[in-house]
């Protein structure tokens, strides 16, 4: 223990007595560790939102729909387009034939204009919920009420609004509560206002107009396939039960025979979770592949800057090996110095890469997440990449005969 302190000691005085050398030597390894730090912090919290936002329906729940939430090319996304589209009365068939679906809602969603008195807004989102979604999507009301089996039984022209439009265009400091807004031309009342959800990629989720659905329709037309949103009120066993219930529901109405592949989409949110999972880490892989590129160049510079320690170094590692310094004592000081250099680069590399993610999120409203095991992960490939490509120069130290090394000038 005392001789790896000391070779540190000996180490830390070598690199600091050579400082410009040192951070240079080191731009490598920061590029490289700084840009994986970077990469991960932001795929890491991407991850999580993702997880909790976006999908934010609860793992219980799943959607029945014309077409998968997510589409992944042209051909896709042209032979979804052929399929029928949903009506109300299937999810009123999954709502009275369905008896392991704790809760049936049903979702419409288009974009539109929205003015309030002087002020209004483009491009937000409408949806036509069923009374009972803000329950099923897990929307906290934070001012007023919720819908009511009534709002959707007589059409009522009511709305639950996001905080954007509550305090953009309604007014900050004003009760948003039966105030009047227009929807590409149509009047509703407020009734409710939604827990502000802040944003993500720069796009808030805080601009939408919520309505009952029978007004949606009566509005847009009934010309749009709707989602259907069920709750099986438990995940394992109930979930699947319910899922292949309303599968054998949808199968039997859309008249898919024996065999056939279902003419519609059910998805879960961990369905969802787990192909962005799986999209990220194949993003993540080839990024660090790419930066890895950048570890490899700073270890060989690494590696070169050791070497020309060495040579100019000879004459003291002559003269410690005369003092009885043995090969392992010198093997020791060089892996070290290398190392210490390289874990110095990874960790100013990991401070450069999550203030670089932080900057990117506030400035553009990315999600990030700092991970403590990919700072550790960070500093153990630094770490690794000094000692492996150290190696061979601290063995050259290590191997110079002393009469030799003394004879060396100054």
């Amino acid at each position: 223990m005392i001789r790896v302190w000391e070779a540190l000691k000996i180490s830390l005085q070598s690199l600091w007595a050579n400082k410009l050398r040192t951070i240079l030597t080191l731009i490598g390894v920061i590029i490289g560790v700084s840009s994986v730090i970077a990469v991960i912090t932001l795929t890491n919290g991407v991850n999580k939102y993702v997880a909790t936002k976006v999908y934010g329906y609860g793992a219980d729940v799943f959607m029945v729909g014309k077409e998968p939430q997510v589409i992944l090319s042209y051909q896709e996304y042209l032979k979804y387009q052929k399929r029928k589209d949903l009506k109300m009365s299937d999810y009123e068939a999954v709502k009275e034939l369905c008896k392991s679906c704790q809760k049936v809602g049903a979702l419409l969603t288009t974009s539109g204009d929205v003015i309030a008195g002087k002020h209004s807004s483009t491009g937000t989102q409408i949806r036509g919920w069923t009374w009972n979604m803000p329950e099923i999507a897990n929307l906290n009301i934070v001012q007023g009420r919720s819908f009511v089996p009534a709002d959707q039984t007589y059409a009522r022209h009511v709305a639950i609004v996001g905080y954007d439009i509550a305090h953009d265009l309604i007014g900050a400091g004003v009760n948003p509560l039966g105030k009047e807004i227009r929807v590409d031309g149509v009047p509703y009342n407020v009734i409710g206002v939604a827990e502000k959800q802040g944003s993500t990629l720069g796009q808030s989720q805080d601009n939408f107009v919520s309505v009952p659905i029978t007004t949606f329709q009566r509005t847009y037309g009934t010309g749009q396939s709707v989602t259907i949103y069920v709750s099986a009120g438990a995940t394992g066993p109930p979930l699947e039960r319910a899922t292949q219930e309303a599968q054998t529901i949808m199968r039997v109405r859309r008249h898919d025979l024996p065999g056939q592949a279902d003419d519609f989409t059910i998805s879960t949110n961990q369905a969802f979770v787990a192909l962005w999972k799986s999209i990220s880490s194949t993003f993540l892989i080839v990024v660090i592949g790419i930066t890895s590129i950048s570890l490899l160049v700073g270890g060989i510079v690494i590696m070169n800057i050791m070497l020309v320690s060495v040579t100019e170094r000879t004459r003291e590692i002559g003269v410690r090996k005369a003092l009885g310094a043995r090969a392992s004592d010198l093997l020791l000081q060089f892996l070290l110095e290398s190392a210490t250099m390289a874990v110095i680069g990874g960790i100013i590399g990991t401070v450069i890469g999550v203030v670089a993610a932080k900057v990117v999120t506030y400035y553009v409203h990315f999600p990030s997440s700092v991970q403590l095991w990919s700072v550790a992960l960070a500093l153990f490939v630094s770490g690794g990449v000094g000692i492996f490509f150290g190696v061979y120069p601290a063995s050259r130290a290590a191997k110079l005969d002393p009469i030799v090394a003394l004879r060396s000038e100054l």
